[in-house]
């Protein structure tokens, strides 16, 4: 049975991937109606599983709530769920609340906000640090910025499906953090990828150098969870090398915007293209430690 909230705002969610459906169910869970759309018929069916009433279309989404969430995929979709005729800037009530959680350019990102004020709606960028695992157990971390009145508003809705919340300030740092984050983690994939490799070139046993790396001074949640992943050679995407792919050409343009050099993120982003071209862009981008064995000569189906 659902716990009622003393209080609080009737909900819109748009998006039902690996991230955004948990993050919806836990919103459920705490009580919140809401009402959901999805490109994907199938992600729909799964928001409605989940508690949620499916609605026709964007439009219809935000016609009817306080605040809507979306989770989308990039700077197209952004746009398009946002602005226009049809998005949720135009149908959702002003005063109102929109949050997108998706990771997506400074620019388009200011083109929505131009837009939501315009419209007098508070638009809050909320970009998830996490993927799919830590959406399904809320533990992810949202990283906020925008209006901080409309944060303070609608702090305790995200907490019930996030573990930390981090305002940042009020316009685009949350999306610039987003990239900050994302640069590390894929960057330190890689440098793990090459590492791993010259390990087992050497005769290292695979899931002991995974267990040694797990408690060295390198640990943490992110490569404790990579490590564990590993051992039984698990590349089902938490997140996929093509849509990581996305993420670092965000990068690397905000890079040359800010007249910024990044040579290991640019060499990075070659290789992950080159892990795509070779068919395991919809693997998870630890699928670089098989690109790594190749180039090695070792096999990477066969692993001791």
């Amino acid at each position: 049975m659902q716990q009622q909230p003393a209080a609080g705002p009737v909900v819109g969610w748009i998006g039902g991937g690996r991230m955004g459906a948990p993050m919806a169910g836990f919103i459920l869970k705490a009580g919140y109606p809401m009402l959901a759309w999805s490109p994907s018929p199938a992600s729909r069916r799964k928001l409605a599983a989940l508690g949620a009433r499916e609605v026709a279309s964007v439009a219809a989404c935000a016609a009817s709530v306080d605040v809507v969430f979306s989770c989308i995929t990039d700077d197209d979709a952004l746009r398009s769920v946002a602005l226009g005729s049809q998005g949720v800037l135009a149908h959702l009530k002003a005063g109102g609340i929109y949050v997108d959680t998706s990771t997506v350019s400074v620019e388009a990102s200011a083109e929505v906000a131009e837009a939501a004020q315009a419209a007098g709606i508070a638009y809050l960028r909320m970009p998830i640090s996490g993927n799919a695992a830590s959406a399904a157990s809320g533990n992810v971390t949202a990283l906020v910025s925008g209006p901080e009145e409309a944060w303070n508003t609608l702090r305790p809705v995200v907490e019930s499906f996030s573990s930390a919340q981090i305002y940042l300030g009020g316009a685009e740092e949350a999306r610039l953090m987003k990239l900050v984050v994302n640069a590390l983690v894929i960057n330190f994939a890689q440098a793990m990828a090459e590492a791993l490799t010259l390990g087992r070139k050497g005769g290292l046993e695979w899931s002991l150098m995974l267990d040694t790396l797990a408690q060295s001074t390198l640990s943490s949640p992110w490569l404790k969870g990579k490590a564990a992943l590993m051992k039984s050679r698990d590349f089902s995407p938490t997140m996929t090398g093509r849509l990581i792919l996305k993420d670092v050409d965000l990068m690397l343009s905000a890079a040359r915007s800010s007249e910024v050099s990044m040579p290991l993120t640019a060499m990075t982003r070659q290789i992950l293209q080159m892990m795509v071209g070779e068919g395991h862009g919809d693997e998870d981008y630890m699928a670089l430690i098989k690109l790594a064995e190749r180039q090695a000569g070792l096999d990477s189906d066969r692993v001791t």
